[in-house]
């Protein structure tokens, strides 16, 4: 790293440069934001920075003080990071999804992941642009796009897909606009990002880190996750969002690694039992995206997993549409929008499609056909037979009969699979993946590749993820200039 640029820096090479004095937070938060106000706002306008923490100046001066009296406080001291639009902070930053009904929408309290991340010592540099309720407000909706925010570029290459929802936490940390980003996933929403943007994705285990203080889109499949530049700066987020909540029941009771960091071996591929699931989540790929995963593969062969090609998913012909995400979005926002507090400025569903139809020039771009649907067509109260029944059937074929059954089948430790193909059945299985960059095609745009397995196994997941990143070393930073 070339002394005083720190856009490639990850956690251990900044607190290194923090202890020999090279480097202040203050120092670091100035460097981030000359690089927003010339890269992301001006230049190639990437877009991906929503708004920025009026306070993160004075967080970094206070943790610059701490560390001259005690030195470091927390394992993300003086770190500055982007929190997708979703996640609420109880300070002076709007918590919004993207949605101008929200704009002026301030929550009364932080996330639980959020007081996890301060308590760490963490900088909230700002709010990352994404697509606008998380891509479920309309159909046609382009990744990325947001009617507060714009449209997130693709740092590699204007108007590439830049994958989405979490669009504008991955191109900022994509950018060097902050050393992480904080994103969430529903389908997909984390790890499609992070192959589109040569990041490193970690959709957790549903329950791994609380859901608590996220406008959500449904109780069953949502989680918050880190988007990072390596390996090592994934897990040490991941350990320090993950905890118990006792206002989130699906945190209670869940047996976590005290040390992510500790299962980063550059070794950890030999001997795992890797499948390739061919069916279904290979056949809809470019021959450029194949060859990249099959060079995957044999890096993987090469540094000792042991293959089982194929090793498809007994249930993958089955599992299509699901109705769930339809019935649980209206229940989930509506209970969100209700803990908003007396300033809030819409209670409910019907309140913003009707902000939006008062708005159209300025909302309704590409129209909110999926927010209607929900309002019309769904009762709120997930008791329509159509819902438990899609609920009963995605835990069926995508846990038992899909993700389990495979894994048990040809004794597999985890399955591969390109790019972010296989984001629907980890996603309703509630089951973690990591994706990892796997190459660029000819066009200079990043492929990954992602690992996926059954639930609160992310420590093999991280064991492989972390031996391929070491080996391959495939990142490369995108070209940006003013």
């Amino acid at each position: 790293m070339t002394k005083g640029h720190w856009e490639e820096a990850g956690v251990t090479e900044i607190h290194a440069a923090y202890r020999d004095g090279s480097l202040t937070a203050v120092k670091l938060v100035m460097y981030y934001l000359d690089r927003i106000a010339r890269l992301d706002k001006d230049g190639p306008g990437i877009q991906s920075v929503l708004e920025v923490n009026p306070d993160a100046l004075f967080q970094a001066e206070a943790l610059d003080r701490a560390y001259r009296d005690r030195g470091l406080t927390g394992p993300l001291h003086g770190i500055p990071l982007l929190l997708k639009d979703n996640i609420d902070t109880g300070d002076r930053m709007p918590t919004s999804a993207g949605s101008l009904a929200l704009k002026h929408s301030f929550a009364l309290e932080d996330a639980a992941l959020v007081a996890r991340l301060r308590k760490a010592g963490a900088i909230l540099l700002g709010k990352a642009n994404m697509t606008e309720f998380a891509n479920f407000m309309t159909e046609g909706m382009p990744a990325g796009y947001s009617s507060r925010g714009g449209q997130v570029q693709n740092p590699y290459k204007r108007g590439a897909h830049p994958g989405g929802s979490s669009t504008g936490s991955a191109a900022a940390a994509a950018s060097g606009f902050c050393t992480a980003a904080v994103g969430t996933e529903t389908s997909g929403s984390i790890l499609s990002p992070a192959s589109k943007q040569a990041l490193v994705g970690i959709k957790p285990t549903v329950g791994l880190i609380s859901r608590r203080g996220i406008i959500p889109i449904t109780y069953s499949q949502d989680t918050a996750g880190p988007l990072a530049r390596s390996v090592e700066d994934a897990a040490i987020l991941l350990g320090v969002m993950a905890g118990e909540d006792e206002r989130d029941p699906a945190t209670l009771h869940v047996e976590r690694p005290a040390d992510y960091n500790s299962f980063l071996d550059r070794d950890g591929i030999k001997g795992v039992r890797l499948g390739i699931p061919r069916l279904s989540f290979c056949e809809g790929l470019t021959e450029e995206q194949l060859n990249l995963f099959e060079q995957a593969i044999e890096e993987l062969r090469r540094q000792g997993a042991v293959i089982v090609d194929p090793a498809d998913l007994p249930s993958a012909a089955e599992i299509g549409h699901s109705s769930v995400l339809m019935h649980e979005f209206k229940s989930a926002l509506q209970s969100y929008l209700a803990g908003l507090g007396p300033g809030a400025p819409v209670r409910t569903l019907a309140e913003i499609i009707a902000f939006n139809q008062a708005h159209p020039d300025e909302t309704l771009r590409y129209g909110q056909t999926l927010l209607e649907h929900a309002e019309e067509r769904t009762s709120g109260t997930l008791t329509e037979p159509a819902y438990l029944a899609d609920r009963a059937r995605d835990l069926r074929l995508c846990r038992e009969e899909g993700i389990d059954a495979v894994l048990k089948e040809h004794g597999l430790d985890a399955i591969l699979f390109p790019g972010d193909e296989g984001e629907a059945v980890g996603a309703r299985a509630g089951y973690p993946s990591i994706t990892v960059p796997g190459g660029f095609t000819s066009e200079g745009l990043p492929y990954g590749i992602t690992f996926t397995s059954t639930a609160f196994s992310e420590p093999i997941l991280l064991k492989l993820a972390y031996a391929f990143e070491q080996a391959t070393r495939h990142r490369k930073p995108p070209r940006l200039s003013r």
